[in-house]
């Protein structure tokens, strides 16, 4: 009887662990966000939303205009602070989120009233001070990215202090008044990124607000790189222009940035640099593509002369002219493709290069109180470009069979006196007014081969 009622019990005991895993499966933990905290707290009222929704301040009115991006998506202010989902979960598995929410925003937890929580010096973007937020675990990297083109901006800085007549950055920049420094900081710091705008948030170009309900990531191609790289980067590297393909590193080897922009790039080396291509990180074609000066007949004659894109590039993403605060870009995009003088020999060692059309005319700054950039002329008004479009066959490379490897490439002199491929080069008639002094000495008129016979 004994040994009966032991294997019964047995029998029962089986079949409640058997019940009890089956209804374990059938219903799942409880998400971190739907465990109901207190809102008289940081978590329990960001894990709210209704309670976020009740107590969210109203966006002020926009300032700046688009930008090169276009308009920036709009999120909700409430929706940029909620933490939720998968991304939340793993932020509070993370150090960072095990971490009390004053230790990097301040304020003052415990406590249901906004203003008060808000209070004792809030921060809302703690990268913003990273010499006190970020510095003291990551005391590498901040000693590093601190100056960094990517949090700096200083090229573009470099630009707008040499073009007032002022000395190069840092302390050219120093010296801009007020109001040109804030209209730099409303129109063009609109994509220069801190520690948090590539690692927690959405750009501020990409709407702005928590990417992933808090958590710390790797930048994601689309949702972080593309999202301020836009008109010249995505634009290019996906192919979106009307006759263009995506880049071959794309769709043959499915590189994202980091591929080739590697993590020391990206954060610098500490020290400050007015031009991109001056960084020693910065990527280089020859990384990848050894011995190429002997792989084919085109390579052969033109490795030293031409930048890899001149040849390999597509049509590319332009505009110029831009009016800081006001109308924006008044030469509006347009696909193009030109080739003219390397404006960039001390960096570059080439004679020729693709140009893209830059930003900025004399009057740029004229609705932040400087009627005309009393030093425009100092650089040309095209830049040296790299697009990130490249395919191995070009409307250049690729010609007709029985042609010479020059027929889509080099100027040639119909019967008629016209001349064929005389729009691939940048010539001055092709300016404007306001750009012929600054512009003129990277324009290959009169530099070009003496055989081409070009009027």
């Amino acid at each position: 009887m004994k040994k009966t009622i032991y294997y019964l019990f047995s029998f029962i005991a089986i079949l409640l662990v058997v019940a009890c895993s089956k209804k374990a499966e059938e219903e799942p933990v409880t998400p971190i966000e739907e465990v109901k905290k207190s809102v008289a707290s940081c978590e329990g009222c960001h894990t709210n939303y209704e309670m976020l929704k009740k107590v969210y301040t109203p966006d002020p009115p926009a300032e700046g205009g688009a930008g090169c991006g276009g308009e920036t998506p709009h999120y909700e202010p409430y929706d940029r602070v909620y933490l939720s989902g998968v991304g939340y979960q793993e932020f509070k598995k993370e150090v960072h989120g095990k971490m009390p929410c004053t230790a990097c925003h301040n304020g003052i937890d415990g406590t249901a009233d906004k203003a008060k929580a808000h209070s004792n010096n809030f921060i809302k973007t703690p990268s913003k001070y990273a010499d006190k937020k970020c510095s003291s675990c990551h005391t590498d990297v901040y000693l590093k990215a601190k100056n960094s083109l990517h949090e700096q901006g200083w090229g573009q800085k470099s630009m707008v202090c040499l073009r007032m007549g002022l000395e190069n950055i840092p302390t050219g920049f120093d010296k801009l008044s007020d109001k040109m420094k804030d209209g730099y900081e409303k129109n063009c710091a609109k994509c220069h990124a801190g520690c948090g705008d590539c690692h927690v948030n959405r750009p501020k170009a990409g709407g702005g607000g928590l990417y992933k309900g808090h958590q710390f990531v790797k930048p994601d191609l689309r949702d972080h790189c593309v999202t301020c790289h836009t008109s010249r980067g995505g634009h290019a590297f996906f192919g979106q222009a009307v006759g263009t393909v995506p880049d071959i590193h794309l769709t043959k080897r499915g590189f994202t940035c980091m591929s080739c922009h590697k993590t020391d790039e990206v954060h610098g080396d500490g020290k400050i640099y007015d031009q991109r291509y001056k960084m020693p990180q910065m990527p280089e074609c020859t990384d990848c593509h050894k011995g190429m000066e002997n792989k084919n007949s085109y390579h052969s004659a033109h490795i030293n002369t031409f930048s890899c894109n001149t040849c390999h590039s597509q049509d590319y993403n332009n505009c110029g002219s831009c009016h800081i605060g006001g109308e924006g870009a008044r030469i509006a995009s347009y696909q193009g493709f030109k080739i003219g003088m390397n404006p960039i020999p001390d960096i570059k060692p080439f004679k020729y290069a693709v140009l893209r059309r830059s930003l900025m005319a004399p009057d740029s700054w004229q609705n932040y109180g400087v009627t005309n950039l009393s030093n425009f002329a100092v650089r040309p008004t095209y830049k040296y470009a790299t697009p990130h479009n490249i395919q191995k066959w070009t409307s250049r490379t690729q010609v007709a069979s029985g042609k010479p490897c020059y027929d889509a490439c080099h100027i040639i002199k119909n019967t008629d006196g016209s001349y064929r491929n005389k729009n691939l080069y940048l010539f001055k008639n092709e300016l404007q007014a306001w750009e012929v002094t600054a512009t003129s000495p990277i324009t290959v008129d009169g530099k070009l081969p003496s055989k081409w016979d070009v009027k």
